[in-house]
């Protein structure tokens, strides 16, 4: 039998599907250069705002993996998993 959402675990399931974009349209900006002092660099900033103080302590736990002089963020993918955890629960 499928149970249908209601109430407050549908608003957050929605708001955890917002949250997700949220934090993908971040992931992709971080790959391009921005302009400061342009609306793209305000737009960036406030996704920041938002998805910064999950990832920060996450990458205590998880620091990024030094590619040579770069380094990869596994920070995010963690927080997908731990998204997709809490959806899976109370979601569906």
């Amino acid at each position: 039998m499928i149970l249908a959402v209601s109430g407050p675990a549908s608003l957050l399931c929605r708001l955890l599907q917002l949250y997700v974009l949220i934090l993908f349209v971040r992931i992709v900006l971080s790959w391009f250069p921005i302009a400061p002092g342009g609306v793209m660099e305000s737009i960036y900033r406030l996704l920041f705002a938002v998805t910064e103080p999950l990832l920060r302590p996450l990458r205590g736990l998880l620091p990024p993996v030094r590619l040579g002089a770069a380094a990869l963020d596994l920070s995010p993918i963690l927080l997908f998993v731990g998204i997709a955890i809490i959806q899976n629960v109370l979601c569906h």
